[in-house]
């Protein structure tokens, strides 16, 4: 379905407070900045703001909604005769060895993690997301799996699959902040990928095997 007029005005209008939100956090830092302030350079009013963004934290992080739910897209999408954990290598290595924005792999990125490094809610935020994470990594693989909420697989194995993506962030994170090209930093993320999954046994990496 094509989108209206009206739901195109507000989806802009929403992506247009979000940019400045951001440009000024990136300035400023992000405590110095007040939603009023925000409101002002968007020429919008602060109930405005407040409608697309029920809390300041949401004006950084708006575009992370898709995080929650990456893995376990990943591993519902897996291909015949593909495990989980091999999906999200697979999905992993694609977006990395494509230098992905995804990953952190851009201009900007270190930028972005010092303002949440110097920001408690925000690093408070980014820990409810990865709850949020783990929640619906084992929940995917107990539906893909067919287990009951008795069976401690699809908690064990979740945790590995989550520390692969967990692993490849902060050594992207880390590289980034230390000033390195997102290109050369992502040739070494995946050496580091061939090195993880040489750590994983095959109770984890024959896990949820999609039958073709």
């Amino acid at each position: 379905m094509a989108e209206g007029l009206r739901e195109r005005k507000k989806r802009q209008t929403k992506q247009r407070i979000s940019d400045i939100a951001t440009g000024l956090f990136l300035e400023r830092g992000f405590t110095a900045v007040t939603v009023a302030e925000i409101a002002e350079a968007a020429d919008v009013s602060v109930n405005t703001v407040y409608n697309y963004f029920p809390a300041k934290e949401d004006l950084f992080l708006d575009r992370m909604d898709g995080i929650t739910q990456r893995l376990a897209r990943m591993i519902r999408g897996r291909d015949a005769g593909e495990s989980a954990a091999r999906a999200v290598l697979r999905e992993i290595r694609g977006h990395v060895g494509a230098v992905s924005p995804a990953y952190g792999l851009m201009e900007g990125f270190a930028d972005f993690m010092r303002v949440i490094e110097d920001a408690p809610t925000l690093k408070a935020r980014l820990y409810h997301l990865q709850q949020e994470v783990r929640r619906a990594t084992v929940e995917a693989l107990r539906e893909e799996a067919g287990t009951g909420p008795g069976d401690p697989m699809p908690f064990l194995v979740g945790g590995q699959i989550i520390w692969i993506q967990e692993t490849v962030v902060e050594f992207v994170t880390d590289a980034m902040l230390a000033g390195r090209h997102p290109h050369e930093v992502s040739r070494e993320a995946l050496g580091l990928l061939d090195e993880v999954e040489e750590l994983l046994s095959d109770a984890v990496l024959d896990y949820a095997v999609r039958e073709g």
